[in-house]
């Protein structure tokens, strides 16, 4: 089987659907962020409440740079807010905290597939220093030996488990957040809609990651096996 065209379909098709994703995460982002909360709390205040409602008195609040740079770090327990997010007094700079605040919750309560996710890790940090280059020799020799191929998709096949390992803990810190927005009183109906769609598109990111790192997988597979009929 030859290397074709495909791979590059493949790219192409998921990158352009990546960016429109992240263009319409950012849209509602901007455009809920024009709309401040009732209640008037921000972000960072919010993180603080669900914090303490959970019980967890040993994780930090952390302002980052950038945009959308929001993450929970369990190495250091620290849940890093971009600053639109600590200092927003909207439903989704409340929204996105509270997600933050669920992966914290999370770990407290050592949910299994953050344990699981956690593990992989270092394994996907060794493997993605080599993944490119095997996968590159690996299709140079595809008519002389298939081990290096093989050798690649192994080490790709831990990226694509570690992106849908992900996905229900993305989904699963998401609906934490949301039901405990849900009892405080701290965003109404409007704003808990709002809150929803944010959550929802920033969830689409890493089912379009996933999907992406499962179609390529694919294809490293179909150049292999028609390499090995040749």
């Amino acid at each position: 089987m030859a290397f074709d065209g495909t791979g590059l379909l493949i790219f192409a098709v998921f990158a352009i659907l990546s960016w429109l994703v992240g263009q319409r995460l950012r849209s509602k982002f901007a455009k809920y962020s024009q709309i401040p909360l009732r209640s008037g709390i921000s972000g960072a205040e919010a993180a603080a409440k669900m914090l303490q409602d959970a019980g967890i008195t040993n994780v930090r609040i952390v302002s980052v740079a950038g945009r959308l740079t929001d993450h929970y770090n369990p190495a250091d327990r620290t849940v890093n807010l971009s600053q639109e997010v600590y200092q927003g007094r909207n439903a989704a700079a409340v929204a996105v905290a509270a997600h933050e605040v669920g992966h914290a919750v999370q770990h407290a309560k050592a949910y299994s597939m953050l344990k699981f996710r956690s593990a992989m890790v270092p394994v996907l940090s060794v493997s993605s220093q080599y993944l490119s280059w095997v996968i590159l020799i690996g299709i140079f020799l595809i008519n002389t030996t298939p081990v290096p191929l093989m050798l690649g998709i192994g080490l790709f096949a831990i990226t694509t488990l570690f992106a849908f390992v992900t996905l229900p803990v993305e989904f699963d810190a998401s609906r934490r957040a949301l039901a405990w927005m849900g009892t405080t009183g701290l965003v109404d109906q409007r704003e808990m809609g709002m809150s929803k769609d944010a959550l929802k598109w920033a969830a689409m990111t890493y089912v379009v990651a996933a999907l992406a790192s499962l179609a390529q997988l694919l294809y490293l597979v179909m150049i292999l096996m028609g390499g090995r009929r040749d």
